[in-house]
């Protein structure tokens, strides 16, 4: 938005950070990094707290406050729940009448910042026209060099913690090895010291889920249909890998979904659907309403080139300049981080730290369902008392109806 005060709480803005030259070589011009943030920036400019999202999250970590004026539907957007509301917000664990709550949106993502979608500046090959299949690949360290940026024009000295989840708690750890004399504090949750070939693997099936579908035109589809089935098709492999196998037998079973049925049907005209299946097609449905194919692609490409050691010998090495507090927290039943990659990442810091374990029967995203467990974790951080959870996060999971259960940011 423009035109909207400096105080003005959990409103998406942008800024130009200038052209950043990649990990690979190529220098993408003119990139503007969009976010959110939350409370008031200290004199010396120490108080802030980053957060980084997930895969397909947003920078709306929790609700902000509309200007006076502000029409009532952009009203409506900036007043919604955040997807850590009861986490961050004013009286809440990450207090927001106490800490500078920054939120960014990654580097070639789709909700502000420079991403495929974005047009190509003047002056080079394509102006004009968006960016689509010649966006070039972006790294997790490339999105935290644009993240910097972003954080000295704040006027930011240094964050008293970095906090991230899954895909966000990549990029918290590579802001702790890339920018030590930064970060005063490390979150680093449901996360891991590096890709591995299994989260290579299913990165591998959802990319070429999306460049399989007949409308992705090798990525320059924005001028006529999307390849949303294509996407859908990687949400739903995707999603797979974020619960458990435990929760999807408990919840749905052999159950078929309902006024359907799984008797009869040709190859050609498929039978109905079991309820896990309805469950599954559900998330690829939601998410192509809010997320571009191409960005998918760009994000997950990130995510899979997550290496802290790479370019600095081992673990250990990457981060012996580091010296800040950490938290490391993993999810007992996650099947997409394992606990043990915590555990690595824990013993290899300058002073090892004991692995939080979030108790969930969800998978990986109990670390987004079990608000109480993940407050205690980051009160214990930050050195707070833990409020009471709200009930919105604390009960998803059981009590949705089906098959629209939330993965919430991820």
């Amino acid at each position: 938005m423009t035109g909207t005060p400096e105080t003005a709480q959990g409103i998406l803005r942008h800024h130009s950070i200038g052209d950043l030259r990649l990990e690979n070589g190529i220098t993408l011009p003119e990139v503007r990094i969009s976010y959110e943030t939350w409370g008031t920036l200290n004199e010396d400019g120490d108080n802030a707290i980053l957060i980084l999202h997930a895969l397909t999250g947003d920078t709306h970590v929790s609700r902000g406050s509309a200007p006076e004026g502000t029409p009532a539907d952009v009203a409506a957007e900036i007043e919604r729940d955040g997807w850590w509301e009861g986490i961050v917000g004013p009286g809440a664990v990450v207090d927001t009448n106490k800490y500078y709550v920054v939120a960014p949106n990654i580097l070639g993502g789709c909700y502000g910042s420079t991403g495929p979608a974005s047009l190509i500046p003047a002056g080079y090959p394509g102006e004009g026209q968006p960016w689509g299949g010649a966006f070039p690949q972006v790294s997790i360290r490339d999105s935290v060099h644009a993240e910097a940026r972003l954080a000295q024009t704040l006027g930011i000295t240094s964050f008293r913690y970095v906090i991230g989840g899954s895909l966000g708690g990549a990029r918290a750890l590579e802001w702790a090895a890339t920018y030590p004399h930064l970060v005063r504090g490390c979150a680093v949750i449901a996360s891991g010291p590096a890709a591995t070939a299994e989260q290579i693997a299913w990165a591998h099936t959802q990319n070429v889920a999306i460049r399989s579908d007949a409308n992705f035109a090798s990525g320059d589809y924005y001028d006529g249909p999307a390849p949303t089935a294509g996407l859908a098709l990687a949400r739903r492999i995707a999603h797979t890998t974020y619960r458990s196998p435990a929760e999807l037998e408990h919840r749905f079973g052999r159950s078929e979904n309902p006024h359907e049925t799984v008797t009869g049907g040709t190859l050609g005209a498929p039978r109905g659907r079991y309820a896990v299946e309805s469950y599954l097609d559900h998330h690829g449905d939601k998410l192509i309403e809010r997320f571009d194919a191409n960005s998918y692609l760009a994000v997950n490409e990130a995510l899979i080139s997550h290496d802290a050691a790479r370019g600095r010998g081992c673990l250990t090495h990457a981060l012996a300049f580091s010296n800040c507090e950490w938290t490391i927290a993993a999810v007992d039943s996650d099947r997409l981080f394992f606990p043990h990659e915590a555990q690595l990442l824990a013993d290899s810091l300058p002073v090892p730290a004991e692995v939080q374990i979030i108790e969930s029967e969800h998978g990986h995203d109990g670390f987004l369902i079990e608000a109480a467990q993940v407050e205690r974790i980051l009160a214990h951080a930050l050195g707070e008392k833990p409020q009471s959870t709200p009930p919105n996060l604390s009960t998803i999971g059981d009590k949705e109806p089906l098959p629209a259960a939330s993965s919430l940011a991820l």
